[in-house]
C-alpha cells in the first residue's frame, strides 16, 4: 500500500470522502467512515464521535488544521495537533508540524514529526480526542494541563 510494508490500520465500515488533489477545503471538516486527503484542508478535520473513523492525508495531501479521529494515516503534510484514539501510522513520507496524541503508534522510517508525542490512555482518548462543535477541545491527555 505505501511501499513494501502493508499498512497496519483496518478497514472502516461506511462511505469514503476523498478530497482529490485539485481540490482545497476552507473550514472544518465534520466526517464519518473514511477520509481521504489527497488536496489540501485547511481547517480542522473531525470525526463523528463515537464512531469508527479513518482519515488518510497521502500523496501531496495537505492539512492545515488539527486532525481528530480514531485511526489516522499520514504520508503527506500536516500543519496542526494530531489526535487519534487509535492507532496513529506515520508512513515514511509523513511530515507533521505539531504535538501528536495517540494511544497506539507506528512510525516508519523517514517521518517527520516536529512537535511532541503524548500518548492517551484509551479511557482518555474517548473525551480527549474529539473536539465539540465549536472545535474546542473540551478535554486534555492524560497527565496534561490545560493551555491558558
Amino acid at each position: 500500500m505505501l511501499g513494501s510494508r502493508k499498512s497496519s490500520l483496518r478497514g472502516v465500515s461506511g462511505k469514503t470522502t476523498l478530497i482529490s488533489e485539485e481540490t482545497v477545503v476552507v473550514g472544518d471538516v465534520h466526517f464519518s467512515g473514511t477520509l481521504e486527503v489527497e488536496g489540501q484542508v485547511k481547517g480542522n478535520i473531525v470525526a463523528v464521535p463515537d464512531k469508527d473513523a479513518l482519515v488518510r492525508v497521502v500523496g501531496k495531501g495537505r492539512v492545515e488544521g488539527e486532525i481528530h479521529a480514531p485511526q489516522v494515516l499520514i504520508n503527506g503534510q500536516v500543519q496542526g495537533d494530531v489526535f487519534a484514539t487509535g492507532l496513529l501510522e506515520l508512513a515514511s513520507k509523513a511530515r507533521v508540524t505539531g504535538n501528536v496524541h495517540y494511544a497506539s503508534v507506528e512510525m516508519f522510517a523517514g517521518s517527520e514529526v516536529n512537535g511532541s508525542f503524548v500518548h492517551i490512555t484509551r479511557d482518555a482518548a474517548a473525551t480527549a480526542g474529539h473536539a465539540d462543535a465549536s472545535g474546542e477541545n473540551p478535554g486534555t491527555a492524560a497527565g496534561e494541563m490545560p493551555a491558558r
